[in-house]
């Protein structure tokens, strides 16, 4: 049983962390409780435990001077973090010395803790497992160092000429992969890797390759029979070596094992991957070469098959050729998209939003979803996102919360490019929402305030007072008169200048008649928006246009 030292200053969290899980069940048991961390390095001192879960903010002795302590003086026990607030330099800090991981109270849950858990046990059974070899091998253990062995295979993967022979040379010298008479390189991808590490420090990305590349390691066993080394960009190589003569049998167990090793980064690190197997060769010196048609297979766009066996290589070039004509299409959000997206954000136009969205993935749907332009252009949409939170929600402002968005910690579990759509258009519906807030908050009433939420909702067309009214449960009368004292504008008066203010950024856009613009923004006549906007701005919309520097002639 795994001893956990829970240190926490508030009650009801440690209350909380007993009760989230049955501690036994899953082979752990709670041996202690402190408030603070002098009290937790009292108790450590006393009677070390396998793991301790600390909060980052206590009195006296802090939750990151403890970690950092523990890591110096108690270098064996795992600790997980925990805290209330997101901050960067904690996380920084704590990842910095050896923490598991780092999780938000709010967003805790059994699941996710016993992940954490789980995880931390991967690192104490991985740190067990290395120590008895030291032991077990001596100078052998040394000789035949992980390092040396991923640092070959690091070489293979950048196409240094040499490498081939001189991992084949360094495998027969140090007897690895004992007994094999065939070999197969396989490459395993993480999907979502440009998009959850563009945001890491370099230490956080490098924790992240390490436990995969240790989980990886941990299903595969003996690092001497089967060999997973890091390779860049999110992809790993596995060296597979069959000790059966029977290809459809190597083959079997290749894919046996890789989706084994795709089971266990999913489980234990929450990461959608996918992988490819490269073909059977006899010897170790042509593993780059298996590789090579292993992230071949894996790169190619979903809605083009593979060179099957036995093609000519012609055809295997034409397919080829296919593949690059497909790839060469995108490579990034165009400005005229960049623009729209940006407009519609300003309009709070949710279905103009999710047209967007759709319209872009349906250019790069025909990619792999790992693929680099696929990653690239989603994480420009995500900049873009960003950006306007920063100009329209100060960080410090009441409203500036973002805990309603989506985290983007599940785009670690995104498999596909449909389930990328579904969460951008969950993402950017939330963000309209916090931005239409910011408009609607103030010191308006509750009804007031849903009476402007529906007018921004509604403005692109019918909207009305009796409609407004009758959707909100009072009166018209009522209504208007509370409008009116609190806005010091009538709720026509009110409803014209939401559609003024989206007509002048239409305009400011350039990419529409002043015709169309009047009819995007909810006006039933041409006329009725030149007056309207005169009436509001104080020139004609034809005007305003020419005092932008462009302007042409109305249509």
């Amino acid at each position: 049983m795994l001893q956990v030292l829970l240190v926490d200053d508030e009650p009801l969290v440690r209350h909380e962390l007993r009760t989230l899980l049955d501690w036994e069940k899953n082979g752990f048991e709670i041996c202690g409780e402190a408030y603070n961390g002098a009290i937790a390095l009292e108790m450590i001192e006393q009677s070390p435990p396998h793991i301790a879960i600390i909060d980052v903010n206590m009195p006296e002795m802090n939750g990151v001077e403890l970690n950092r302590t523990i890591r110096e003086r108690f270098p064996p026990i795992k600790t997980i973090m925990l805290s209330s607030f997101d901050d960067y330099d904690y996380v920084r800090e704590c990842l910095k010395n050896g923490a598991v991981d780092y999780l938000l109270k709010h967003r805790l849950d059994a699941a996710t803790l016993l992940t954490m858990l789980n995880k931390a046990v991967l690192d104490l059974r991985q740190e067990q497992r290395l120590h008895e070899n030291r032991i077990a091998n001596g100078k052998m253990a040394e000789r035949l160092n992980p390092v040396l062995i991923r640092d070959h295979l690091a070489e293979l993967v950048r196409g240094n000429k040499d490498a081939a022979a001189e991992f084949e040379a360094y495998a027969r010298s140090n007897s690895l992969y004992p007994g094999a008479v065939s070999y197969a390189a396989a490459a395993v991808q993480i999907v979502p890797f440009l998009l959850l590490t563009e945001s890491y420090s370099d230490v956080q990305t490098n924790r992240l390759v390490q436990q995969a590349v240790d989980i990886m390691q941990q299903s595969l066993g003996d690092i001497h029979e089967r060999t997973a080394a890091y390779a860049g960009d999110g992809r790993m190589i596995v060296v597979l070596a069959f000790k059966e003569r029977s290809e459809h049998a190597s083959a079997s167990e290749a894919g046996r094992l890789v989706s084994k090793l795709q089971h266990s980064l999913e489980l234990f690190l929450n990461l959608k991957c996918v992988y490819a197997v490269g073909h059977a060769c006899g010897s170790l010196s042509q593993i780059g070469a298996s590789y090579a048609s292993a992230g071949r297979a894996l790169d190619v766009s979903p809605s083009i098959e593979p060179p099957a066996a036995g093609k000519s290589s012609g055809d295997s070039e034409q397919a080829e050729e296919r593949r690059r004509s497909v790839y060469n299409q995108r490579v990034s959000l165009t400005i005229e998209e960049q623009k729209q997206i940006l407009l519609a954000i300003e309009r709070l136009d949710k279905e103009g939003m999710h047209s967007l969205i759709a319209s872009v993935l349906a250019a790069i749907r025909n990619q792999p979803i790992h693929s680099h332009t696929v990653q690239m252009i989603v994480s420009e949409l995500l900049h873009t996102g960003d950006k306007v939170l920063k100009k329209w929600m100060p960080i410090h402002s009441p409203e500036a919360s973002t805990d309603e968005l989506p985290s983007r910690s599940e785009l670690g579990r995104i498999g596909s490019i449909l389930e990328l759509e579904h969460w951008l258009q969950s993402y950017f519906a939330g963000l309209l929402t916090l931005l239409k807030r910011r408009q609607v908050t103030g010191s308006y009433s509750r009804h007031v305030s849903q009476a402007i939420d529906f007018i921004l909702e509604r403005y692109t067309g019918y909207v009305t007072l009796e409609l407004t009214a009758g959707t909100i449960g009072l009166n018209p009368s009522y209504l208007s008169r509370l409008f009116k004292e609190e806005t010091n504008s009538t709720f026509s008066e009110y409803v014209n200048r939401v559609r003024i203010d989206a007509g002048r950024k239409l305009i400011e856009s350039g990419q529409y008649s002043i015709k169309q613009i009047s009819n995007q923004v909810g006006f039933t006549t041409h006329n009725y928006f030149f007056k309207v906007f005169k009436e509001i701005t104080g020139m004609t919309p034809q005007e305003y246009l020419n005092s932008l520097g462009r302007g042409r002639a109305e249509k």
